[in-house]
């Protein structure tokens, strides 16, 4: 899922929204903007300039101490057009966002990491189609690749926002260095390491899903990571659009295969307890043991970065690190799985379409990696501008052409399955439930 935050996803949406009028507009009158009339910060930003007192309501899953950054970084917007910011953060998005929506009260704008909910949504007739302006910026930057995720019937209805790496494995190297652990470079590297550290005394493995309504959903991540990684891309795409069948044999391999980490008790769960406290630890606070040395790795995707407690170091000599999850068969290539989230319109007035354009540019992207923890699709990023060493990485990855790069398969998938009955198979397995009997439940609720 794409934390964005899948609830997921834990997207830091700080970027400075400086969507603005021209000099002329920023002083036709409102107190904010008439004091930047004549500044370079309002005239760069011409061309979305008329909407002086409009509001335009934003809905997505990025809150607390993260929704904050978000507020604060409308203030460029809001002093130079005038135009206010009705943001919206919610740990149950996906699942309020329907009822919603479905209930003639929907938002402006969403921030959506489900290609799956997006469908849904078109299908429906709820959702706006990208403006001219829009779609042509979001073709000039975006990589094909992720333009057909939320091109739906041959119509383009979101622009690609933020976007993380998930195929990452967190790890100490402090500890690795005191001892003596190399970062693995291979799934049976990887297995070797996890006996070496569990016969020190540490758990090799700290992992958590609990996330309120999406609840299951980092489990998602691993059985789809290693399914890219044991079948390759093309099996992975038959099973995110049942071209096979869920409980394909091919996919119980995969999830018996996760599962020799998830649910192995001499593996799991570094701080928190055994197999079953994973159902009931918070996917933000799963990880945070690598800092404390009472778990060695955690697998988590880019964005985890931000659930450091204040003061981590995150670096390759630091606290907390990543290495890239290393594939299990070589000939099916370097998989990584990734995700991000769509800006999709429930409405189309002007000064909706405004901030919906603006998104997908090139000023907006780099203006927001220069404030760290966030990566993006779009092909106009400079890296200069990434300072964070695991952002850097992350974009190295994305961009590497040996890559074969892939889709959260859950948010895929639609989103009666993918963000329902997959992620509350996976809570079940978690807590006993056999593979067979899991599978077999997920694709009896497939139609």
């Amino acid at each position: 899922m794409a934390v964005f935050a899948r609830p997921r996803q834990a997207f830091v949406i700080a970027g400075v929204l400086g969507l603005a009028l021209s000099a002329t507009a920023c002083g036709t009158g409102n107190d904010k903007g008439s004091d930047k009339a004549d500044s370079a910060e309002c005239a760069v930003y011409s061309k979305y300039e008329g909407h002086d007192g409009k509001k335009v309501s934003i809905y997505a899953s990025i809150r607390d101490a993260e929704a904050d950054l978000l507020r604060d970084s409308w203030k460029q917007f809001e002093d130079c057009t005038g135009i206010e910011i009705d943001y919206e953060g919610s740990g149950e998005f996906e699942a309020q966002l329907p009822v919603r929506v479905d209930g003639g009260n929907a938002p402006d704008l969403a921030f959506v990491p489900q290609p799956g909910l997006v469908k849904r949504f078109a299908d429906a007739g709820k959702l706006k189609a990208l403006g001219a302006d829009t779609k042509a910026l979001a073709e000039q930057n975006m990589p094909a690749d992720w333009l057909k995720y939320a091109t739906i019937n041959g119509t383009l209805y979101g622009v690609p926002l933020g976007a993380n790496v998930k195929s990452f494995v967190w790890y100490s190297p402090k500890l690795f260095k005191e001892k003596g652990w190399t970062v693995p470079t291979s799934w049976d590297d990887m297995i070797k390491l996890s006996d070496t550290i569990a016969a020190s005394g540490i758990k090799p493995w700290c992992a958590g899903i609990e996330s309120g309504d999406a609840t299951g959903w980092p489990a998602t991540d691993w059985i789809e990571d290693v399914l890219l990684r044991t079948q390759g891309p093309e099996v992975y795409d038959q099973w995110t659009t049942h071209a096979i069948p869920f409980n394909d044999p091919k996919v119980a391999d995969a999830l018996d295969r996760a599962g020799t980490i998830l649910k192995n008790e001499k593996y799991v769960n570094g701080g928190f307890g055994g197999v079953k406290s994973i159902a009931t630890t918070s996917f933000q606070e799963a990880g945070v043991p690598v800092t404390t040395g009472k778990c060695a790795m955690h697998r988590q995707a880019s964005f985890y970065a931000n659930q450091f407690p204040e003061g981590t170091k995150v670096a390759e000599d630091g606290d907390a690190f990543a290495f890239y999850f290393p594939a299990i068969d070589p000939a099916k290539g370097k998989p990584v799985l990734g995700a991000g989230e769509f800006v999709v319109a429930y409405t189309d007035r002007p000064e909706v379409q405004a901030v919906q354009t603006y998104l997908a540019s090139a000023e907006y992207v780099n203006s927001r990696a220069k404030l760290g923890n966030w990566v993006t699709a779009n092909n106009k990023l400079d890296i200069a501008n990434v300072a964070s060493p695991i952002d850097k990485l992350s974009v190295q990855i994305l961009q590497d052409k040996s890559g074969v790069f892939r889709f959260d398969g859950s948010d895929l998938m639609p989103a009666a399955v993918g963000a329902g009955t997959f992620w509350k198979g996976m809570v079940d397995w978690i807590n006993g439930k056999d593979t067979a009997s899991v599978l077999q439940g997920i694709e009896g609720s497939w139609k």
